[in-house]
């Protein structure tokens, strides 16, 4: 059984044990930030596979996921639909009316909500979650309003950190990795 709190302040611990629902930010987080633009004027994405396994673990803990995006890219749309994110929220910069509509729909206060943001517009989130993350290329400001910076960057498992930690927290990363090596 794991037992390494990643020196966690307990205070901490007690709050991603609350956590009902992570909401992430795209550009940034789910991805590296860069946007690859056709001639045609098409947008890409580059997407870590390994944040959509810790997806996939949280999902199947119960916990649900939430994608908030100013970006209404067809691809961040395509790529929740294969990892079965229900909750999808895109085309808006100011975040919180739609989170907090979402709340109010899983009927859950803020607390239950742990939220991954790397820029200006995830600031009203990050102050108004539970747990507040963070990727290390985010500016000073978005790194004072985080309990958290991952030590993986966006776009390359910062996401699959974050759940991990989440599920650590709870008690229950042994169970989800147990999914997939259900030999050990």
């Amino acid at each position: 059984m794991t037992t390494d709190t990643h020196g966690l302040p307990p205070e901490l611990l007690l709050r991603l044990r609350a956590v009902r629902l992570l909401c992430c930010d795209v550009d940034g987080v789910l991805t590296d930030g860069r946007i690859f633009v056709a001639d045609d004027g098409r947008e890409s994405k580059a997407f870590h596979v390994g944040d959509g396994i810790g997806i996939g673990m949280l999902q199947r803990a119960g916990i649900a996921v939430a994608w908030i995006s100013g970006s209404s890219a067809p691809a961040i749309r395509h790529r929740a639909e294969r990892l079965a994110v229900a909750h999808v929220l895109t085309g808006s910069d100011d975040k919180l009316p739609g989170w907090q509509r979402l709340l109010r729909q899983l009927d859950l206060g803020p607390q239950a909500c742990a939220h991954i943001g790397d820029d200006l517009p995830d600031l009203p989130l990050l102050r108004a979650c539970g747990v507040a993350f963070t990727v290390p290329h985010a500016p000073p400001r978005v790194h004072a309003a985080s309990d958290y910076v991952t030590r993986a960057a966006g776009g390359r498992g910062a996401v699959r950190e974050v759940c991990e930690l989440i599920l650590m927290a709870r008690g229950e990363l042994d169970a989800a990795i147990d999914h997939y090596d259900p030999s050990h």
